[in-house]
This record gives structure tokens, sequence and C-alpha cells, in this order.
């Protein structure tokens, strides 16, 4: 099969499992884990911050981001499209007892005018405007990539009316690989970020949360208290070390095969809509007399695996164990599905 259905469907590598098997571990809850200590600090470096914190997910990282970042009562403000709007349980609630001001961005990027008009100005009976999150790439604007052009006014003006700002870099390295941008230049423009490493860059669990000191210090306790302690985590943390040492390039080449793919399915008479395709991901609406589940169906019987992703839309999502061969498949198969 086929698997399209995200990048977090990877398995490691033969190399990455060899690599995990070599990690000095230790218990890290007691910060021991030599592996663990040595991968947040690695990352940290990488954006230029002081501190890192290996967790279980991104979920659990953007939710610490906003523990950490906001007091109950206050409200994040963020795209409509966000994953930490859509796609984590309504944690920013039950975590932290904060509202959502949500913006309708373009394709899930917001703008610095947006932000700025949606304020609150400190009303009794309002929410304190405290947190701004941007999602790089976006996930459900298709994959779509903020440039530092477009983040660093953003940022600005967050500093300079004491908003906190945090990174959802979920797949930051696909944006990365087409701006060209550094990571060092991306960090300081964020108090926080969440970085993850088993989307495309194939390691199997974690992500990381970076910011200062006294930040992720306070980050420690909430990861305790949501149950992401981890005691000999240097195995998974190795992989991360063995991700961001070998498949940062490899993006690249998932990137350029969605955008391949996006051309195909733009000429198929099956396609209503298609988000332009700028990274791994590939979203697509089907005409109207096509229902989802009826085409997801289809896919599968042609040896293709994909998720409903909307209102009768697809997603496809490209990653490390696609190979030529399938790659081949996909071009013969798509034209002919209906």
């Amino acid at each position: 099969m086929i698997n399209l259905i995200s990048d977090t469907v990877t398995k490691p590598c033969r190399d990455m499992l060899a690599y995990m098997m070599q990690a000095e571990v230790g218990d890290d809850v007691f910060g021991e884990d030599a592996t663990v200590n040595a991968l947040q600090e690695k990352v940290a470096k990488m954006f230029g911050k002081e501190a890192g914190l290996f967790c279980p997910s991104g979920t659990m990282t953007n939710q610490i981001a906003i523990k950490i970042n906001t007091n109950p009562l206050d409200e994040v403000i963020c795209d409509i499209d966000s994953h930490i709007y859509q796609s984590e349980t309504g944690g920013y609630a039950f975590n932290s007892g904060v509202a959502v001001n949500l913006i309708q961005g373009n394709y899930g990027k917001i703008t610095t005018n947006q932000v700025a008009n949606v304020i609150k100005p400190g009303h009794d009976w309002q929410p304190i405007s405290k947190l701004v999150v941007l999602e790089n790439t976006c996930n459900k604007g298709g994959g779509s990539i903020y440039t530092l052009d477009e983040v660093v006014p953003t940022s600005n003006y967050c500093k300079a009316n004491g908003l906190n700002i945090h990174l959802d870099g979920a797949r930051i390295f696909n944006a990365l690989v087409e701006t060209n941008e550094s990571t060092i230049d991306w960090g300081r423009h964020f108090d926080t970020i969440s970085i993850c490493l088993s989307k495309g860059l194939g390691a199997p669990v974690g992500s990381l949360l970076l910011g200062t000191k006294d930040k992720i210090k306070e980050a420690r306790r909430f990861r305790k208290v949501m149950g992401g302690g981890m005691r000999q985590a240097g195995y998974l943390a190795a992989a991360g070390i063995f991700a961001l040492e070998n498949n940062i390039p490899k993006l690249k080449i998932d990137n350029d095969r969605a955008k391949h793919i996006g051309k195909i399915l733009s000429s198929l008479p099956f396609v209503q809509e298609l988000k332009p395709v700028q990274s791994n991901i590939v979203i697509f609406k089907l005409q109207d007399d096509i229902r989802d589940h009826d085409f997801i169906q289809i896919l599968k019987q042609n040896g293709i695996l994909a998720v409903p992703f909307g209102d009768n839309t697809i997603r496809f999502v490209f990653h490390l164990d696609i190979t030529e061969n399938m790659m081949e498949q996909l071009e013969q198969i798509l034209p002919t599905l209906i």
C-alpha cells in the first residue's frame, strides 16, 4: 500500500534503529539521561535558545507552551485552522483556562495587521490578549509556508505590545528546506518553539519545546503533571538526533514529490479545488457529486491510503517511506480513478 495518511506513519530505518540501541540512557525525570540531554542541547543550540525539553508529542509541547506563556482568563490569538485549535482536543481551555481569538488567515497564515485588529482593549469583562501562535508549515492550510519577512513584523509587534509569541514548528524543517532561512534567525523571533521529530524527520516519537532556561524549568513541571515525564527516554531521543543529522535534506524530496502530484491532481476531473502546494502536503476538494468517504474507498481499492480532511476534502502527505516506485504508481493510478 502507498500510505499517504500522514508523515507520522514512517518507521525507523535500520541505521536509525542501530543508533537508538547504542544510546547512553538514564532516568530523564531526574535529568540523568545523557542522550536526552544531548538532544535538548543540540536543538536549543540550533535555534539559538537557552534550553530545550523533550516531550512525547507535539500536542504536549504546544500545550505546555500555552501554559507557560499565559495565565487563566487570558486569550490565545491564532488562525482558525491552527493545530492548537483544531487538533488538540480543546486543550488550551482544559490545561490553561484560556480562550482563543480566532483569525481567518490566508491558508493558515495570519498577518501583523490581523493580530493588531483583534487585541482586546482590557475591559474587565474581556479576556486579556496574551499569546500569539503561528504554525509553520500550516497543516490545514495545505502545508503553506511562512517566510521570515512575514513573521518578523508580527514578532516585533508582540514584543512592543507585551504579547508572547509561540511557534508551532511541527514541520518547520519542511519550510526551511524551501526558504533556505536559518534556524538561528527563526529562533530569535519567538519566545517558545515546538519542534516535531516524528513527522517528516522520521523519528518514531517525540517533540521538543525550546525557550529560556526559566521557561523550560517551568515547562518541566507541566510536562510532569501532564504525564510526560519519561525514564530511559534516551533510546527515543537518539532517534531524534539521528533524524536531525541525516534526514533534513530528504524533506526537499518530500516537498518536490507533493508538488509533482499536486500538478497531476490539478488537471483531473474529480478535483474541484487544490490548495497551493508549497511543502509535503497536498489538500484537494472533490467535485460535489463525489463523496469523500467513497473516494477514500476507491483509493484504498487501488492501493492508496489517505484520509478525509474536511468538507469533501482529501489530504495526501509525502514522507520518507514513499519510494520512487510508489511515485510511478501514483502517476499511473490517479488519472484512472474516476
